[in-house]
């Protein structure tokens, strides 16, 4: 289990990439980051509203990571039905500030999966945009919510995946066998 020390959490309040309100906008902007590398548009979804937005303009995330909740409260009927979809779920505990075994492994075989995934998380889903930066390939694009402001959007490059390794390193535990454990083939 790797869990976020106090003296990190600053680090984790300023957006790890641009915040779009416009989800049009968004899909664009992902869309050219996959134009890039030369590949179909590939989106991770981490958040329940972010998801909700994205499926509302007919898209569904390769992944999907949420927890039924926002800004620690039950997400409403209207966003609860969008995404009760038909994609693959897969249940996982993951507690508030940490990352865990079960969600690295989880979110490892969805982005491998043909079809889009769903991982339910009980407990908290905020940390696992730093493994899912990790784990993505180049050119694909993590959306997560910033709360009162929008959508963050991270392309994945070279240079995001080094800046998450570089956070991703400084959390308290094992982060190297974490790591290994999510590129794992």
């Amino acid at each position: 289990m790797l869990t976020l020390p106090e003296s990190l959490r600053s680090a984790f309040k300023e957006p790890l990439g641009p915040v779009y309100t416009e989800t049009d906008e968004l899909l664009a902007a992902a869309d050219s980051t996959a134009a890039e590398y030369d590949r179909e548009r590939l989106i991770v979804a981490i958040g329940d509203v972010v998801t909700y937005h994205l499926r509302v303009a007919g898209v569904d995330p390769a992944v999907a990571i949420i927890d039924g909740k926002t800004k620690r409260e039950a997400v409403g009927e209207d966003i609860a039905r969008v995404l009760d979809g038909d994609a693959d779920r897969i249940a996982v505990e993951n507690p508030a500030a940490a990352i865990s075994p079960e969600a690295i492994d989880a979110l490892r075989d969805a982005l491998i999966a043909d079809d889009s995934t769903v991982i339910y998380v009980t407990g908290e889903e905020d940390l696992l945009t730093l493994p899912a930066i990790l784990a993505a390939p180049l050119g694909a694009s993590i959306v997560y919510g910033q709360p009162d402001e929008g959508m963050v959007l991270v392309a994945v490059t070279e240079t995001a995946q080094n800046e998450a390794r570089e956070l991703f390193s400084q959390l308290d535990g094992d982060t190297t066998a974490m790591y290994d454990r999510l590129i794992a083939e």
